[in-house]
């Protein structure tokens, strides 16, 4: 293979763990409403259901960085891919919602450490010139997984007539977790097809294997004694990279991680996993049928895709900050329209009911969410969390904002359902407040990350 394609085939290696976590994270949507029923559970034990996986993808997250220090990237692919395999299998065969959850905790943890491991890894083998659209890779992993556990329910649920019927040996939400172990089984082989992180390899003191990564991963022609003496003074002499290296000599947060958790808190506030977690039951309460209402969110997950890919191809020419403000814009147009389009809607059995033109309004304010957020926030965030940090503290600090992010979305989908009762018009107007918030965010906090070397990070 030659030095040209191989990087692009490492990213897409790596880039199948977030696959796998979008994948895992949306998969329960189509089977919310049938494992309600099925196991005879509240709003809050639903909400648990769904958002175990995201409180564990955090603790995935927060120890992942420190031990892909240690450890090394690869091997964390490995063991993700292990744990991903586990969920599906378990989740697909639970005889009641504790083992459901339960094993809802493996596929967690393995997303939680797929969300660092990967963009950290396609981060450090890309070159900076390609470092945009490689790293967003990453999010169009996300993405599209989400997209394929959607096609998957839609399919099944077309075949079987309903996510609660039998399908041959076992129910059709079932047959929507096991499918999960085939991009698992595949995850798993090709991680042991890729070299290791040259900057980790820096780190660990072995420099002729950095070399040969080095030697492999540029196209051009480079010096790799000087890019090896770069990676190696920018890291810590005298001590391994850890959490320590986060905290300055003030005793308080360094002001990158600050930025870091901040960015990734409002990645999630603006409700963006609301859409693919919940809109199967949001739309069928306002009015579409069960059928309509799969298909609504198969065509929105295909806009998701496609604001993704366009995002990729301008992050590398337009920069990373001019397309957060330009998203966050964006965003408090779409989701104030939905705050007042459900905000008016009249109330039927405790739900507000769409119209003959509010409903098909509040579809096009959704789908302009989307497309405000793929383009933008979704495609810079996971680039750009990956890019700030300096090598001596960059598992470590992705490992904080990735927990931040994870735990965000633990608290906006858990708390959705409950809030969903109350007053919908309200939920999206905190949505669209919190869009109005990361504008001035990225004004203020957020610094350029385009053309700049890993090296030349600050803190």
């Amino acid at each position: 293979m030659s030095q040209h394609n191989i990087v692009p085939r490492l990213a897409i290696s790596a880039a199948l763990g977030g696959l796998l976590y979008g994948y895992d994270t949306a998969v329960i949507n189509g089977a919310t409403t049938v494992i309600k029923e099925h196991f005879h559970t509240g709003d809050a034990v639903l909400g648990l259901a769904v958002g175990s996986a995201l409180i564990t993808g955090c603790v995935g997250a927060l120890l992942s960085g420190r031990i892909a220090d240690k450890v090394g990237r690869v091997p964390m692919m490995k063991i993700a891919a292990v744990c991903f395999l586990v969920c599906g299998i378990g989740c697909a065969f639970a005889p009641n919602i504790e083992i459901l959850v339960a094993f809802r905790v493996f596929g967690g943890f393995a997303a939680g450490v797929a969300s660092v491991v990967a963009p950290m890894y396609i981060t450090e083998i890309s070159p900076t010139r390609q470092r945009g659209v490689l790293g967003s890779l990453q999010q169009l992993g996300i993405v599209l997984g989400i997209f394929v556990s959607l096609l998957v329910n839609a399919l099944l649920v077309h075949v079987s007539g309903g996510a609660g019927t039998m399908m041959g040996p076992m129910m059709t939400w079932q047959w929507m977790f096991l499918c999960m172990c085939v991009p698992a089984l595949i995850y798993g082989v090709l991680a042991f097809t890729i070299p290791e992180s040259p900057r980790y390899l820096v780190a660990q003191g072995r420099m002729d294997e950095a070399a040969g990564v080095l030697a492999k991963i540029d196209d051009a022609e480079i010096d790799v004694n000087g890019q090896l003496a770069a990676i190696r003074a920018s890291l810590s002499a005298d001590r391994k990279p850890s959490f320590r290296d986060l905290i300055g000599s003030n005793g308080r947060l360094k002001p990158v991680v600050l930025a870091a958790i901040g960015f990734m808190i409002l990645n999630q506030f603006t409700g963006i996993n609301v859409i693919f977690y919940y809109s199967n039951s949001l739309w069928s309460a306002v009015g579409f049928s069960e059928k309509d209402s799969f298909t609504i969110t198969a065509i929105t997950s295909l806009i998701n895709i496609a604001a993704t890919v366009i995002g990729m191809t301008i992050i590398d020419r337009v920069g990373r900050k001019p397309m957060l403000l330009a998203g966050s814009v964006g965003m408090v147009v779409a989701q104030g329209g939905l705050t007042v389009l459900f905000g008016t809607a009249p109330m039927v059995g405790g739900s507000p009911v769409l119209g003959p033109v509010s409903g098909p309004l509040a579809l096009v304010c959704a789908n302009l969410f989307v497309v405000a957020f793929g383009v933008t926030w979704g495609t810079t965030s996971w680039v750009m969390l990956s890019e700030m940090f300096p090598n001596t503290m960059r598992g470590a600090g992705m490992a904080v904002g990735t927990a931040t992010q994870w735990l965000s979305n633990f608290v906006v989908t858990v708390s959705f359902p409950v809030l969903l009762g109350i007053n919908v018009g309200l939920v999206y107007g905190l949505f669209a407040f919190f869009a109005f918030v990361s504008f001035f965010f990225a004004l203020k906090c957020m610094h350029e990350t385009k053309g700049v070397a890993l090296e030349d990070m600050r803190a």
